[in-house]
């Protein structure tokens, strides 16, 4: 073992364990989520190419990112941190978007 690698942990601690398998869990359910989001938004930049709609609707950005800044504070999340996310988000799908009209 190098000096860089921490020991073992000699007893396993099964309430972290437990932690663990629980947040596992959970990041597997967001990356699902996460897909049939992205699933829908493609089928939505599809759609707005086909029409010609800009990639961003800037005003219903807007309202998302309020409406979820107040379910994040109702959740006891930091709603700064819930508005990054979904900005990310957002971004990640707008470029989508961009990439359908250029492909029309």
């Amino acid at each position: 073992m190098s000096e860089t690698e921490p020991a073992p942990d000699p007893v396993p601690d099964e309430t972290l364990a437990g932690y663990r398998a629980s947040i596992d869990n959970i990041d597997a359910a967001l990356i699902h989520m996460l897909a049939e989001r992205f699933r829908i938004t493609k089928a939505v930049g599809a759609y707005k190419a086909e029409r010609q709609l800009p990639a961003s609707d800037p005003s219903r950005e807007e309202m998302q990112i309020a409406r979820l800044r107040a379910l994040a504070e109702d959740a006891h999340l930091d709603p700064d941190f819930g508005e990054k996310f979904l900005r990310f988000i957002i971004n990640e799908v707008i470029r989508h978007h961009e990439q359908a009209a250029g492909a029309k």
